[in-house]
């Protein structure tokens, strides 16, 4: 059985992934569209995609804290003018687990558009389908198993994600303290090294359960395609 601590930093967590997942797949969706096809730069762009990747989270952190930190110019105009701040809030942890989890979504979603047959989009095209008409009726369905494995795969990655949330947010207990930094704060503590293999346990079948549906969400959906 969890405490009410450990429940509050279950529950913060499973809305801190969801949040990351729901404001980065349009992005990553958008992205992986337009890196379809050749254009100047394009490598520059899968580059800084998969940056996060490369960087230490903590390096994303502070980029985070010194970008929006509420005395900072950008996180300053957004809390006086939009009333919306990131720097020790909750949906900073959000931005910044998004930010690190961007690279699953988008390399899922431009694997599946890979693997579609141009064939298909050039006889919709000779058919009179316009562009957003192939889009939504043509690109978008076959992209689904790729859409929907990236993101609960980007979710799983969430809940764990440690360093950016910490640098960023800091450790606020039912603000910011998500499962892995209640795993560390019980580290500091004498005698908490029970709470933290309660934690580290649930974490551990957390993200087996996540990858698990990833795998079983992708072969449901091309099987459903006839893929």
């Amino acid at each position: 059985m969890l405490t009410a601590a450990e429940t509050e930093a279950l529950l913060l967590s499973l809305r801190v992934s969801l949040a990351a997942v729901i404001w980065v797949l349009p992005l990553a969706l958008a992205l992986a569209v337009l890196t379809r096809h050749a254009f100047p730069g394009r490598s520059l762009v899968e580059g800084m995609v998969h940056l996060p990747l490369a960087l230490p989270p903590v390096v994303i952190g502070f980029l985070l804290l010194i970008i929006f930190g509420t005395r900072e110019p950008v996180g300053a105009w957004l809390l006086a003018h939009l009333g919306v701040r990131f720097a020790f809030n909750w949906t900073g942890a959000a931005l910044a687990a998004g930010i690190i989890t961007f690279p699953f979504q988008y390399r899922a979603i431009r694997l599946s558009l890979q693997a579609q047959n141009p064939g298909l989009d050039e006889a919709a095209e000779t058919l009179g389908a316009g562009p957003l008409d192939r889009f939504v009726n043509l690109t978008l369905p076959l992209a689904l198993p790729g859409i929907v494995a990236g993101a609960i795969t980007a979710f799983a990655a969430s809940l764990g994600e440690f360093g950016a949330i910490i640098t960023f947010v800091s450790s606020i207990p039912g603000e910011t303290r998500t499962l892995p930094l209640a795993i560390y704060s019980a580290l500091q503590q004498p005698g908490g090294e029970i709470e933290a293999a309660r934690l580290a346990g649930l974490s551990v079948a957390l993200a087996l359960i996540g990858v698990m549906l990833a795998g079983y969400a992708d072969r449901r959906m091309r099987a459903a395609l006839g893929a």
